[in-house]
């Protein structure tokens, strides 16, 4: 300061404020500037930076942008982690461009029971609609695979834990019939906590309803591929999910009926690593396969197409 100034640094005015002179924030401002040539880089030689937002994986915490996971399935490109999508996604992923079509886009839920916890059921599926765009956790759509029609039954985890109500028992239903009367292979994409609480008894009632559905499928010699994905759980695990021709699951899905805390605390012993994940599941027999997304049209299109073949020449015999 003395050198700037030529005063001391304790040197004050008389209103005791320190003393500072006219160009001292003239001076002070160049120690900030970039004066260097090389240090400031020009518009054009500036890197763009990638459209969309970014992601990082819940996994390995690697970061993507949007536009990549997308291009990539919304698979890691680092571990491999399969994030959670919803039926938008996989129609996008598994049916022909511009072959979809919606069904039983007019059944929506209703709370019959009037039920009601911390919040009223039926604001419960106001505010799920609005922030999802969906009319509820089961989307059913009727489209091409390679050009051989297929029928798809998806159910979005962001719509109340993908949980299995009413109308998800009923879509599922629809789509059975809808399969045997256009003779179509059927795949449901299973991504669920369970039972729907709020529907009480009618939600445990799809169980049965949509097992006893499937084996008019079978009766018809149609397939029926269940693709289990993180999380598949509850009553879903126990009914339509392991019932399938084939049962096949993505890489490190959770698949099970009780969590791993209810399940310890009831049978009083330690459980295996990983016992619910989709690898052990296919080391001990209740997996047929497991599919990497990025093979999940030929892997259907393969499976299905045998089916059909087969049930085609068993209707004729």
């Amino acid at each position: 300061m003395e050198a700037l100034t030529g005063k001391s640094p304790s040197t004050y005015c008389a209103d005791n404020s320190l003393y500072l002179p006219s160009n001292f924030y003239h001076m002070s401002s160049t120690w900030f500037r970039r004066n260097k040539k090389g240090i400031l880089t020009s518009t054009e030689e500036k890197k763009e930076t990638p459209d969309g937002l970014w992601h990082k994986c819940p996994k390995c915490k690697a970061t993507s942008t949007v536009k990549e996971l997308h291009s990539n399935l919304y698979v890691c490109h680092q571990c491999d982690y399969h994030n959670r999508i919803g039926s938008e996604e996989y129609f996008e992923i598994i049916f022909d461009k511009n072959s979809v079509k919606l069904l039983f886009e007019n059944i929506v839920p209703k709370d019959l029971l009037g039920f009601e916890d911390m919040k009223r059921y039926a604001d419960r599926l106001v505010d799920a609609r609005q922030s999802t765009g969906l009319t509820d956790a089961m989307t059913v759509a009727h489209g091409a695979l390679h050009g051989h029609g297929m029928v798809v039954a998806c159910m979005n985890f962001k719509f109340i834990g993908g949980s299995m109500g009413s109308v998800v028992g009923e879509k599922i239903s629809r789509a059975i019939d809808y399969c045997i009367a256009h003779r179509l292979p059927l795949v449901i994409i299973s991504k669920s906590g369970g039972a729907r609480m709020m529907e009480s008894a009618f939600s445990l009632m799809q169980m049965a309803k949509t097992s006893a559905k499937l084996t008019l499928l079978a009766k018809a010699k149609l397939p029926y591929i269940s693709l289990m994905t993180d999380p598949t759980t509850g009553g879903v695990t126990a009914s339509y999910a392991m019932l399938g021709d084939i049962n096949i699951a993505e890489p490190g899905a959770m698949i099970g009926f009780a969590g791993p805390r209810v399940i310890k605390e009831t049978i009083k012993k330690d459980l295996p690593e990983g016992f619910q994940q989709s690898e052990f599941l296919l080391d001990h027999g209740f997996l047929d396969f497991i599919v990497d997304r990025k093979n999940l049209r030929s892997k259907l299109f393969t499976v299905t197409e045998w089916f059909m073949k087969s049930g085609a020449a068993a209707v004729q015999a």
